[in-house]
C-alpha cells in the first residue's frame, strides 16, 4: 500500500501554517493544472495529488486526523471510521479460547466499526484496492438465521475552492460543476462575497451510507487581486493619477470605479497622496447588495517632464517669488 505524505506533495513543513499551505497549493496547482498542461498525463495526476493533499491540509479537522494517526491510516479515515475509536471492546477476554486474542463479531458490530454495508465496501476496497470478490454492498443481509438492516449514514460535508475575478465578486455569478458520471449542477455565487466566503449547497456533498441524507457542499470562495483596486472588506481603494496644475489651481479628474466612471473635484492646493470618500461606490454587502461601501480614491500628484525653454524660466520666476 502507497503511503503519502501530503506535507511532502505540498512542499511544506509539518507546522506550516494554513496561509503557508494555502500558497504552496495555488503555486503547485497552477503549475500542474490540466489546461496548462493539455494532454499530459503525468502533470494530470500530480495536480490530483496536490487536490488530495490540500483538501486534507486545509481543514483543521481533517489535518489533525492526519496528523494523529499518520499516512498510513488516511485511507480508514476517508471509510467513515471514528478517529477515537475503541478497538479493546472487540478483543477476545483472556482464556476465551479464541485464537488469536480477537473474537468473531456479529454484522450489527461490525457495522459500528467499519460503518456500515456503504462503509465495509469502501474501507477494505480503499486498504486493499479490490472489491471483496466482487460483493455487492447492500443494505440488508442475514446472519445466524436473522435478517438485519444497516442503519443509515449521513453523507460527508466536502469543500471545493473556487477563484472568481472582482468583478465577479461584484456582480454575482455562478460556476458549473462536474460530479464523476457526468452529473452537473449550476452553483450561484452572490454579490458582495470575498475571499473565505463559504456557499452552501444543500445535499451536494457526499451520499450517505444505506440510504442516509447526503451530505453538504461547500464551495470556498478565494477573490482573485485586481490590478486596479484594493479590497478592504466593503471599501475599495483606487489611486488617481493629478497633473501639477490640477493640484495647484484646482479642477476635476475622472475616478473609474468597479462599475462606472464619476467626476471628482481636486480643490486647489491639494497635496499629493490625499485621500477623498466617495460612498455608495465600494463593494455591495453580501447579503444586501443594495448597500454598498465607500471608494477611497487617492491622489498621485504627476510632475512634468521634458520642460521647453519657456517653462523652465516660468517655474524659475515662480521658484524666486516663492523664495
Amino acid at each position: 500500500m502507497e503511503v503519502k505524505d501530503y506535507y511532502e506533495t505540498l512542499g511544506v513543513s509539518r507546522n506550516a501554517s494554513q496561509n503557508e499551505i494555502r500558497k504552496a497549493f495555488r503555486k503547485l496547482a497552477r503549475k500542474y493544472h490540466p489546461d496548462v498542461n493539455p494532454g499530459d498525463a503525468a502533470a494530470e495526476e500530480r495536480f490530483k495529488e496536490i487536490n488530495e493533499a490540500y483538501e486534507v491540509l486545509s481543514d483543521a479537522d481533517k489535518r489533525e486526523k492526519y496528523d494523529k494517526w499518520g499516512a498510513q491510516w488516511q485511507q480508514y479515515e476517508r471509510a467513515g471510521a471514528q478517529g477515537d475509536f475503541d478497538w479493546g471492546q472487540w478483543q477476545a477476554q483472556p482464556g476465551a479460547g479464541r485464537s488469536g486474542g480477537y473474537r468473531t463479531v456479529n454484522p450489527e458490530e461490525f457495522e459500528e466499526m467499519f460503518g456500515g454495508a456503504g462503509g465495509f465496501s469502501d474501507f477494505f476496497e480503499t486498504m486493499f484496492g479490490g472489491s471483496m470478490g466482487g460483493a455487492q454492498r447492500t443494505q440488508r443481509g442475514t446472519y445466524g438465521g436473522r435478517q438485519y438492516q444497516a442503519r443509515p449514514r449521513p453523507g460527508q460535508d466536502l469543500e471545493h475552492q473556487v477563484e472568481i475575478t472582482l468583478e465577479e465578486a461584484f456582480h454575482g455569478t455562478s460556476r458549473t460543476l462536474q460530479y464523476e458520471g457526468g452529473r452537473q449542477i449550476q452553483a450561484k455565487i452572490p454579490p458582495g462575497v470575498k475571499s473565505g466566503s463559504r456557499i452552501r449547497l444543500s445535499g451536494q456533498g457526499q451520499q450517505g451510507a444505506a440510504g442516509g441524507q447526503a451530505g453538504d457542499l461547500y464551495l470556498v470562495v478565494d477573490v482573485l487581486p485586481h490590478p486596479n483596486f484594493d479590497r478592504e472588506e466593503e471599501d475599495l481603494r483606487v489611486t488617481i493619477p493629478v497633473d501639477l496644475y490640477t493640484a495647484l489651481l484646482g479642477g476635476s479628474v475622472t475616478v473609474p470605479s468597479i462599475d462606472r466612471q464619476v467626476k471628482l473635484t481636486i480643490p486647489a492646493e491639494s497635496q499629493n497622496g490625499r485621500v477623498f470618500r466617495l460612498n455608495g461606490l465600494g463593494m455591495p454587502k453580501l447579503g444586501n447588495p443594495d448597500e454598498r461601501g465607500a471608494l477611497y480614491a487617492t491622489i498621485e500628484v504627476q510632475l512634468p517632464q521634458n520642460l521647453s525653454e519657456r517653462e523652465e524660466e516660468l517655474f524659475e520666476q515662480l521658484r524666486e517669488i516663492r523664495a
